[in-house]
C-alpha cells in the first residue's frame, strides 16, 4: 500500500515515525529517506536504535534561497536509495520523508517519484509525507491523511524545540 501524510499541519514526519515504531515491534524492516533535511534530527538516533535505517538527503532546509545543483544531486541520492530498498525488499515499510517539499522545490521530478509508487510491491508499504502531495500521487496512493492546521503557536513567535519539532 502507499501512504501519504500531507497538509499544513503538524505531525506528518511524527506520523511516519509512529509507523515506522509500529513496523518494527512486528519484525520488519523499515527505511527512512529524510529528504531537504541535512541533520539529525531527534528522531533519528531512537529510531537507528530500533534497527530503522534512516539516512537525510539534503543540505538543511532550504529557507531563503534557491536550491542548487547540489541540492538537487542529494535529492537524487535519496532517490536512489528508496528504489533500491523497494527493488532488494529488505525494508517492508519505506518511508520518503519530506518528498512532496522536495518536489515542490524542484529537487526532483513528480514521474521519477511516481515510478517509485508504480515499482513498491504488493508486499511493502510506501510512505510519502510532505506539504502539498501533488494530485497524481493522492490519486495514486491508497491512503491519504491532510494534516490540518487549526492553531499552531509558531503563529504566536514560539521558535521549533528540540525534541517536539525537530
Amino acid at each position: 500500500m502507499v501512504q501519504i501524510y500531507t497538509g499544513n499541519g503538524k505531525g506528518k514526519t511524527t506520523a511516519a515515525v509512529g509507523l515506522a515504531v509500529r513496523a518494527v515491534g512486528a519484525g520488519m524492516g523499515v527505511y527512512m529517506a529524510q529528504f531537504v533535511k541535512g541533520a539529525d534530527s531527534a528522531e533519528a538516533a531512537p529510531l537507528r536504535a530500533a534497527g530503522v535505517g534512516v539516512e537525510q538527503f539534503g543540505q538543511g532546509m532550504i529557507i531563503g534561497r534557491s536550491p542548487d545543483d547540489t541540492d538537487r544531486a542529494a535529492a537524487m541520492r535519496g532517490i536512489d536509495a528508496a528504489r533500491t530498498r523497494l527493488i532488494e525488499g529488505s525494508s517492508g515499510l519505506v518511508i520518503m520523508d519530506e518528498i512532496t517539499v522536495a518536489i515542490a522545490l524542484g529537487l526532483v521530478n513528480l514521474d521519477l517519484v511516481l515510478e517509485l509508487v508504480e515499482l513498491c510491491p504488493a508486499e511493502q508499504e510506501l510512505v510519502l509525507t510532505g506539504r502539498n502531495a501533488p494530485a497524481p500521487l493522492v490519486n495514486r496512493a491508497h491512503l491519504v491523511t491532510e494534516m490540518r492546521e487549526i492553531k499552531h503557536y509558531f503563529s504566536a513567535g514560539t521558535a521549533a524545540r528540540l525534541g517536539v519539532e525537530y
